[in-house]
């Protein structure tokens, strides 16, 4: 039950909520933390802050406060790789990544969870890469004082989902690069793909264990992905040839070395003619030659997620078409970005 009462009269009585302070263009925070007790120099600060009234709470057996249920909620919505503090922010549970990785969150039981209603949990999307210590998502009763059935719902609904919030690590792999193309190998050109793709694997932690040149010859291609295979890469990147020209026969070479399971096109630009697959358990991957030209491509969406272990069937590829489209913008600020989402 709650109870108003005017603020000058409320001097020494303890806050059940935090209350907020905006000043437009600068701050929002906390002006007065939950269990402050008020002081008669509050009074007027709390009249800036438009409380003419403050409430006095009396809760039933069957009601349950916001700061309690967003904790209640919070340790149900965390998985593996994610952390959370004791500490509630006006209502609020921040959830952090406790390491570096891919963001993963259970799109179908989020959806179920916040159509209960009074609970509000929000996210970062799906595939995201994040940093340890970046918040990636938030929970919070929505009203002030709640119903204890309708959060307990709400946390079982998580807890049976296998949790709803994770950050999957992203482990350090071998990879081995093909670089196709036989105005490359005949050093007509020089080869951009390996800088651009051997600085991408760096950044998530990864080494190349071999680079490999090959003409536009899909039995050397095929040679070159066995070399790699053989000095212990765990990840093939081929990259070029993968257009429609008589000369581009870099699909052929991956099928030609034993590639599996490949999927071959995507709705995602730059990036419409990238290829996935699989040579018994290694994930082979053909880049087409935006990979050269473009900051970010589909190549940037993929990489992590076959870092983790998951393999990208044709659902999944469709799957891409809904943010697949960069925007190109002048200056770059993936993955804060729509792109991929």
């Amino acid at each position: 039950m709650k109870q108003q009462i005017p603020v000058e009269q409320a001097v020494g009585m303890v806050l059940p909520h935090d209350i907020t302070e905006i000043v437009p263009g600068k701050c929002k925070g906390r002006a007065f933390r939950k269990g402050h007790v008020i002081r008669l120099e509050d009074v007027e600060h709390l009249r800036r802050l438009g409380k003419e009234h403050v409430y006095v709470l009396e809760l039933t057996e069957t009601e349950i406060h916001e700061n309690e249920a967003a904790l209640l909620l919070a340790a149900a919505l965390v998985g593996c790789g994610v952390e959370y503090s004791d500490d509630v922010n006006e209502g609020k549970v921040s959830i952090t990544a406790a390491h570096d990785g891919l963001l993963r969150i259970n799109k179908e039981a989020l959806f179920r969870f916040n159509l209960l209603g009074e609970v509000s949990c929000s996210t970062l999307h799906d595939c995201t890469p994040v940093k340890k210590g970046e918040q990636v998502a938030a929970v919070r009763l929505i009203p002030l004082v709640g119903e204890r059935k309708l959060v307990a719902e709400a946390a079982a609904a998580a807890e049976t989902a296998g949790k709803i919030v994770r950050v999957l690590p992203l482990p350090s792999i071998k990879a081995g690069l093909v670089i196709t193309g036989s105005e490359v190998f005949h050093g007509r050109i020089e080869d951009k793909f390996e800088a651009v793709l051997r600085g991408k694997l760096t950044a998530f932690g990864s080494e190349v264990v071999r680079v490999g040149f090959a003409p536009d010859d899909a039995a050397l291609i095929a040679v070159e992905i066995r070399l790699c295979l053989e000095a212990g890469a765990e990840l093939i990147i081929t990259s070029g040839g993968m257009s429609v020209d008589p000369d581009d026969v870099t699909r052929k070479g991956i099928r030609d070395a034993g590639a599996e399971d490949i999927v071959y096109g995507t709705p995602v630009l730059p990036g419409a003619m990238f290829l996935v697959g699989k040579i018994g358990s290694v994930p082979v991957i053909g880049l087409p030659a935006c990979g050269m030209f473009h900051k970010i491509t589909v190549f940037d969406l993929v990489l992590p997620r076959i870092l983790t272990g998951e393999h990208l069937s044709r659902e999944d590829v469709a799957a891409m078409g809904h943010g697949g489209l960069c925007r190109n913008c002048a200056i770059c600020h993936y993955p804060v970005c729509n792109f991929g989402k």
